[in-house]
Order: structure tokens, then C-alpha cells, then sequence
């Protein structure tokens, strides 16, 4: 199976601006890559890849004064397979963690530990640690939380997003990684593309999308508590304690956002040259269905 996945970015800068981006797809997933065209920047500029201290492979550069775009396309091909499960994977005792997996028990931007741990102990205290306890904890924020993308917010934190109860993905991940460092789990924020693999009666359109990865036995696990369920089609871009760490552009001075348009589908063609145009979602123009519309209202009601 292909997936093709990419984007076009637009800023205007007043001045030259240094500039980041943390878009390349994650070493470990480079090898499946079938087609690649860019990411290609216009006007013409030079770009330096470098890793970053969380082992993210990012872009820095300086956007020109005036009108700037960056364009990716690719295909890679994915196995189809859903999220790996592992139920009998147990907690790691904090006294024998590996030290690299120690920075994301602690409270970072959007995660305040701090704020949220009387409550993570009182709702999940009783459950057996480990799998079973992320699941749970995954089980609360997709029960409590209503998606929407009206309701994006940049400087939303797990708190707010707790006591708001409305979210995009970043949100249920901030949520949900929090309460699981609360629980002594080391949990980690993930950006990326996913494709909706299996199709789903969620109506939304796939994008750039968030989910977060739990250090259970003695590895990564990948838990989704927006969709609570094993997705196949996903496709890492970058690691972090939270979506501070890893935006997906950040510039060092003033800049106006004037286009992001992503995709992310099933490739059908077999010469891999089709267009990704039917697929476009732009990150600019808040997506709305009344069919989806129905849906939270109907969600709504039933909690009340």
C-alpha cells in the first residue's frame, strides 16, 4: 500500500528571517519512501538539515523579505498494519528507567504535571499499571474532549484543555501524556501525518495530526486518544515533550502565515503520479460539516 503525503506552507516575512521547520519524515521511515519531490523553496534559499538534542531531523534557513513558500510531495509505502498492541506491556519502575526516557516524566510547556496529578491518582490509581492503565487514561480524555477544529487554539494546555473539554489532537495528546507522567509512565508528544486507515465515520479530513508514544517494558508504545483505536497509515515527522518542542515552523522575528494547505491519502495510482488536489485540507480555512456538527451536538446531550 501507498500513502502520499505533503504540503504547501506561505509566509510573508517584513525583513530577512531565520526560520525552522520540523516536516521531514522520521529517519527510520526515510527507507520506504518511493517518490520525493522537495521540499522545495521559493524563492530559492539554502536550507541546512540538522538534528535537534530529542534526535528530529529539521530544516533552518532565512526566509527572504517579502512572500516565501515551501512545497513537499511524497509516496511511501506503509504495510497497512494497525498500531502494534502489546496488553501485557508493564510500567517501568522510575528507579531502573533509562535515562533518556527520564525528560518526559517531567512537566514541560502544555504538560503541567504539577497541576493534574491529585486527579490522575484518584481516576486511575486503582488501575493496574502499565497497558491497561494508558488505555484507561486514553478512555477518559476521548470520552471527556469534543474534536473540532473551531476549536484550535495554540496556547491551550493539558489543564485547560481538561477543564474546557473541547480540542483539536494536540489537545487529547497534551491531556493524555500529562496524566500518564502523572502515573510515573513516560509519555512523549508525536507530530505527523496519518491517513484515515480504516476509514471511519469521522467526516473530518486527515492532516498534520498529533498522538503520543508511552515507554511501557522496554520500548515505545503508540496510543491515539483522539481516535482511541490502533490506526494503520501513520507517518512520524517529530518527537518532543510537547508541541513546544517540535512546531511545525518557527521563525526568529515577525512573519504572516499566508498559506498551509496539507494532504495525506491512499495513492491509487499505480505510476504514483496522480494529483493530490482532491485531498487538500487547508489549515487556513476551519473545516465544517453538518454532518459533524450533528455529531457533537448529539454528544452534547447525552453527557447532560
Amino acid at each position: 500500500m501507498f500513502v502520499r503525503f505533503g504540503y504547501e506552507i506561505g509566509i510573508r516575512c517584513p525583513q530577512p528571517t531565520p526560520m525552522m521547520t520540523y516536516l521531514s519524515v522520521v529517519k527510520e521511515r526515510r527507507a520506504g519512501l518511493r517518490r520525493e519531490h522537495g521540499p522545495l523553496p521559493s524563492p530559492l534559499v539554502q536550507m541546512e538539515e540538522i538534528t535537534d538534542p530529542h534526535g528530529n531531523g529539521c530544516l533552518r534557513m532565512t526566509a527572504p523579505e517579502g512572500d516565501f513558500k515551501l512545497s513537499y510531495d511524497a509516496v511511501i509505502e506503509d504495510d497497512g498494519r494497525l498500531d502494534a498492541s502489546d496488553p501485557l506491556a508493564e510500567a517501568v519502575p522510575v528507579e531502573t528507567l533509562p535515562p533518556a526516557t527520564l525528560p518526559y516524566l517531567a512537566a514541560s510547556r502544555y504538560c503541567e504535571t504539577d497541576r493534574l496529578g491529585a486527579l490522575a491518582w484518584r481516576l486511575f490509581g486503582d488501575v493496574p499499571a502499565g497497558w491497561e492503565r494508558v488505555q484507561a487514561i486514553c478512555d477518559y480524555v476521548h470520552e471527556r474532549l469534543v474534536f473540532s477544529y473551531g476549536y484550535a487554539q495554540a496556547m491551550r494546555t493539558a489543564l485547560e484543555t481538561h477543564e474546557d473539554r473541547v480540542g483539536v489532537s494536540r489537545d487529547y495528546a497534551h491531556l493524555a501524556i500529562t496524566l500518564c507522567r502523572c502515573m510515573n509512565m513516560p509519555a512523549r508528544y508525536v507530530n505527523g501525518y496519518m491517513a484515515d486507515l480504516p476509514q471511519s465515520e469521522n467526516p473530518a479530513p486527515m492532516d498534520f495530526n498529533a498522538w503520543f508514544e508511552v515507554y511501557l517494558g522496554d520500548r515505545w508504545h503508540t496510543f491515539d486518544a483522539k481516535n482511541n483505536q490502533r490506526r494503520a497509515g501513520r507517518i512520524a515527522v517529530a518527537r518532543g515533550r510537547d508541541a513546544a518542542d517540535i512546531p511545525l515552523i518557527q521563525t526568529f522575528g515577525k512573519h504572516e502565515l499566508t498559506a498551509f494547505t496539507v494532504w495525506t491519502c491512499v495513492e491509487t495510482d499505480s505510476a504514483l503520479k496522480g494529483s493530490h488536489r482532491a485531498s487538500d485540507v487547508s489549515l487556513l480555512t476551519p473545516w465544517f460539516s453538518e454532518t459533524w456538527s450533528k455529531h457533537l451536538q448529539d454528544r452534547d446531550r447525552n453527557r447532560h
